[in-house]
């Protein structure tokens, strides 16, 4: 899919307070070891050594209603602006996500590979159309931990990494199609912390 857009960026829209409740909201929340995928559970000391080659960090999910009508107009707003203009009619829970020192996400995808397939009419069927990202910590707070983009749309197949220094100041919103490769690398000093949520409809005709 050619766009006009990969991204769309919204620097220092959220207030120190929402931030600093995100991420007391989080801290309080009991978090787990992030996952890849479908994968829900580590199950032997092989599955974690594996998972660690490619995502090391530690999430806990909110899905508190305060939070989606502070950042739900954001997501809208990108949408048509970015011309992307995709149908979606549901958004997931919001992962917190902590990224300390050596933690990262490699190269992915938020997109799944087939709809989901679940009891919930919510969830039923659809597939994740734009992702969205926040940035909660002040850039003084940690070293590293930078979110790229890759936009492997060239003739030649090579690499086009772009680092999304636009969101770098707190409280700055990233939104994106969810079909867009982007990582986060690895932390070298502090905590990063992040918002990130995704949006679901059904898929693209």
């Amino acid at each position: 899919m050619n766009l006009k857009h990969h991204y769309y960026y919204f620097p220092s829209v959220l207030s120190k307070k929402f931030c600093d409740d995100i991420i007391e909201l989080g801290l309080s929340t009991k978090d787990k070891i992030a996952t890849v995928g479908s994968q829900e559970t580590i199950k032997n000391k092989k599955d974690l050594t594996n998972l660690k080659k490619v995502r090391n960090s530690n999430i806990a999910w909110l899905n508190d209603k305060w939070i989606y009508k502070e950042i739900h107009p954001f997501l809208a707003e990108a949408n048509e602006k970015a011309e992307w203009n995709f149908q979606y009619d549901w958004s997931e829970s919001c992962q917190f996500t902590k990224y300390k020192i050596n933690q990262f996400y490699d190269w992915h995808c938020d997109s799944l590979s087939e709809p989901y397939k679940s009891p919930d009419v919510n969830f039923n069927n659809k597939i994740r159309k734009l992702s969205m990202s926040v940035s909660l910590s002040d850039k003084k707070d940690y070293k590293g931990g930078e979110l790229e983009f890759d936009f492997r749309n060239n003739a030649d197949g090579k690499p086009n990494i772009k680092k999304c220094t636009e969101i770098l100041p707190r409280g700055s919103i990233v939104v994106f199609p969810s079909f867009i490769h982007h990582r986060v690398r690895p932390v070298k000093k502090g905590t990063r912390y992040s918002l990130v949520m995704w949006t679901l409809g059904y898929p693209f005709k």
